[in-house]
């Protein structure tokens, strides 16, 4: 073989070698796992599958026929779901996902319950969370360490150190991007959450205009006001909203009263989801189910879904088999 021939052998080979690498990265371009920072993740919600007689604080879990019940109902029309606990129900809906090949991800959550009575309960949260993001690559998109543990009223409180000090320990672990959720007026003060905030790798907010005595005819205008103060104020973090729902029964004095209806759920429902179709945030309604544990006021009505998984108003074009004679919410005496 002459000096030419092998020259040109070679380059021929070389061209080919970079040709097949460059198509590999293409792939992989195109197959790329979601991320919960890309613009933006399609309709996103809330799940906690808890029925009567149910309750995670008696860890009286619903069973994997149940659970596969609701996120047969939930992946027709949802892509991404959040989850609350690193627990046997987060496990079984982890299971039942990947068993089914049902076309949905998740957003993880760690539960952080207060401190320092509930230490050790909370590092099996970590232990747990961390262990079910690593053993579900292909279908965990972030973890949320703690939930409402930093805002003045909570009931759960943790120590702003301690919480950074797990976020970080999690972070560690996973591969995935990491979060704690709290109300927007906690994150907007920036003297108490500017070290949090440089913690996190995205900023989880929860906005619901329903509990500041907002009726129904400003309560998108109000979540708009609330979300461009969160991105002026805090421009350098991606900010989802990780909950914002109107409930259709509402009890006390931090409501319009009577404004917690199906009517009202369905117009801030419909104007929420074009808002952030339109604008390209993710925002997770809270939530798909009724949750009887919650108590007979307003907590337990957030749903589309009522607890017997019958449609509320909003949903009865999307789910007419889902459609009942019988009330879905409770009634005002």
């Amino acid at each position: 073989m002459n000096k030419k021939l092998s020259q040109l052998l070679i380059f021929l080979f070389v061209f080919l070698l970079l040709a097949c690498s460059e198509n590999s990265k293409n792939n992989l371009s195109v197959e790329k796992h979601p991320s919960i920072l890309d613009d933006w993740n399609g309709m996103a919600i809330a799940y906690s599958g808890y029925r009567e007689g149910q309750d995670p604080q008696k860890k009286i879990f619903p069973t994997k026929e149940q659970v596969k019940e609701d996120l047969l109902i939930i992946e027709k029309n949802w892509n991404l779901i959040r989850t609350y606990g690193a627990d046997q129900h987060a496990e079984d809906v982890l299971q039942v996902i990947k068993e089914n090949k049902i076309n949905l991800k998740v957003m993880l959550g760690i539960w952080l319950d207060g401190e320092p009575e509930y230490i050790d309960d909370n590092l099996n949260q970590l232990k747990k969370g961390i262990e079910l993001t690593n053993n579900y690559r292909d279908i965990v998109i972030a973890v949320n360490v703690g939930n409402e543990s930093q805002v003045h009223w909570s009931d759960h409180h943790v120590p702003n150190e301690k919480l950074i000090s797990y976020i970080e320990q999690v972070k560690e672990k996973v591969d995935v991007p990491v979060t704690t959720a709290d109300t927007w007026d906690y994150w907007l003060e920036l003297e108490k959450s500017s070290n949090l905030i440089e913690a996190v790798d995205f900023i989880a907010a929860h906005i619901y205009p329903i509990w500041g005595n907002v009726d129904i005819d400003r309560g998108m205008e109000v979540t708009i006001e609330t979300y461009e103060k969160l991105t002026s104020q805090i421009p350098n973090k991606k900010i989802i909203i990780t909950e914002a729902g109107w409930a259709t029964y509402t009890v006390g004095e931090l409501h319009v009263p009577q404004t917690g209806n199906e009517i009202n759920q369905e117009i801030y429902f419909n104007d929420l989801m074009k808002w952030a179709s339109e604008n390209k945030v993710t925002v997770f309604w809270f939530d798909a189910f009724d949750e009887p544990w919650k108590g007979e006021g307003t907590e337990g009505y957030w749903g589309l879904f009522n607890e017997k998984r019958k449609a509320k108003k909003v949903m009865h074009e999307w789910y007419p088999e889902l459609v009942t004679d019988e009330p879905t919410s409770p009634s005002y005496k």
